[in-house]
């Protein structure tokens, strides 16, 4: 019997490369839920405790702002991708 192992794309996001092209794929759908999830993704593989502290908000709340169901505040997604160490940039 073949043993699966659950898919968590934490698990691959290693270097800052990974994680921008990782987030360049998701902002090219441009589903305002996924760039959250992957936000969240992106935050368990860094450590999800030390972006709660660099951006000032609780564990707790950080996840329930990034989990599937969660609807963050344009300023929480700031902070997150500030704490992240990545920029925002807009392009045409």
């Amino acid at each position: 019997m073949v043993e699966l192992k659950e898919w968590d794309t934490a698990d691959y996001l290693k270097t800052k490369e990974a994680i921008v092209a990782y987030l360049e794929a998701v902002f090219e759908d441009g589903d305002a839920a996924l760039i959250t999830h992957a936000l969240g993704v992106i935050a368990r593989s860094e450590g999800m405790t030390e972006v709660a502290k660099a951006t000032g908000l609780t564990r707790a709340s950080l996840y329930k702002a990034l989990s599937a169901d969660g609807h963050p505040e344009f300023a929480t997604v700031l902070k997150v991708i500030q704490a992240l160490g990545l920029k925002m940039t807009v392009a045409a």
